[in-house]
């Protein structure tokens, strides 16, 4: 192969990967707080070398409880994940941003919307979503009891 023709496939596979990237690159949302900003770390991979449901799953509980938080004054449990979506894989390296805002407020619980955008390695400054999930949170008590939501 000639070198003006393996710089011309270069260009055409760096090319290839830049559409790519611009047709799933994404604006972080005005309408939602950020809450946490993550990097997964080698020791956060699955046998396929992305990062684990799991420890996704994991942040998004966490960055989900922030703003309840403020509401509950006091403890709080995890009682639904009403939906989870993952949309793409997160890698090794990437910084993820949480993204939540509350989307209802009873009696005793709160329901979030969690929202987690990538940042690829070596793209910086070029967001894709990459999982939004729902989960709902209830106060409890010293018992362990669902107690009522006084801030609103």
């Amino acid at each position: 192969m000639s070198s003006e023709s393996s710089a011309h496939t270069g260009n055409t596979v760096n090319a290839s990967a830049e559409a790519h990237l611009q047709t799933i690159t994404v604006q972080l949302p005005t309408d939602k707080e950020l809450v946490l900003k993550m990097i997964p770390m080698p020791a956060d991979c699955n046998a396929n070398g992305d990062i684990f449901g799991g420890w996704v799953m994991a942040q998004v509980d966490t960055a989900g409880s922030v703003i309840p938080a403020r509401y509950v004054d006091g403890r709080m449990a995890t009682v639904a994940v009403n939906q989870f979506i993952f949309k793409q894989p997160v890698k090794v390296g990437d910084i993820l941003s949480f993204f939540s805002s509350v989307t209802r407020i009873g009696t005793t619980s709160i329901t979030v919307q969690v929202e987690v955008y990538a940042e690829r390695f070596r793209a910086q400054g070029h967001y894709i979503k990459v999982t939004e999930a729902s989960l709902t949170y209830v106060a409890i008590d010293d018992f362990g009891k669902p107690r009522k939501i006084t801030k609103r």
